[in-house]
């Protein structure tokens, strides 16, 4: 009995380190990445793309990577109220997984639904548009320009009509990205069959 015990209490612990320092589990139950990321996708987030912390804190021992333009990443959500300047309080913030569209220093502008960094279009292949109108007096369409702050980053949805993101609450901070989305490992929408053609897709 004790050495089953000691058995379970390791395995756990090493399950536990590696899901807080190398590999993540995450289920993705909104929209906002339509159509690269369907609602039901199940996929891992890679923890050791940018870095290596020390389990079960944010301490980062070790860096070797920058989080750029493209990457699709989990991070925690900024806090409630706040424009990302400040992290504060982890009460109440979530996860979320966004396009990283700029980084620091960067400067963004969105011309009807035309997307600028650094005062030139850019391929935004990547975006789904759903709604050809145009809306006022919101930022979904027309936004900027703004400048990323240092150690900050600007966060789009790919269903750029349905995504809460950078446009409404901010910038994320570059600590509180949690790692890189790697790949689909189960794929199925509530009451339906599983999306075969979906496993072990690659998100770019």
């Amino acid at each position: 009995m004790r050495q089953n015990v000691e058995s379970l209490a390791l395995a756990v612990g090493v399950a536990l380190v590696v899901r807080s320092s190398v590999v993540e589990a995450f289920w993705v139950p909104s929209g906002s990445m339509l159509p690269t990321i369907q609602i039901g996708d199940h996929l891992f987030v890679n923890k050791l793309a940018y870095g290596l912390h020390i389990p079960f804190t944010g301490i980062e021992v070790a860096h070797w990577g920058e989080v750029n333009r493209g990457d699709i990443v989990v991070f925690l959500s900024p806090p409630k109220g706040s424009d990302g300047a400040s992290r504060g309080s982890d009460e109440g913030r979530i996860d979320l997984i966004k396009r990283v569209i700029a980084v620091g220093g960067d400067t963004v502008e969105i011309r009807d639904k035309k997307l600028f960094v650094n005062n030139e279009q850019v391929d935004d292949h990547n975006a789904h548009f759903f709604d050809s109108r145009h809306q006022l007096g919101t930022p979904r369409d027309n936004f900027g320009p703004v400048t990323v702050p240092d150690s900050k980053i600007f966060c789009l949805g790919d269903n750029r009509d349905h995504s809460h993101d950078s446009r409404y609450w901010g910038f994320a901070d570059v600590g509180d990205v949690k790692g890189k989305a790697t790949f689909i490992y189960w794929s199925r929408a509530a009451g339906e069959m599983p999306r075969w053609e979906r496993f072990g897709k690659v998100l770019r």
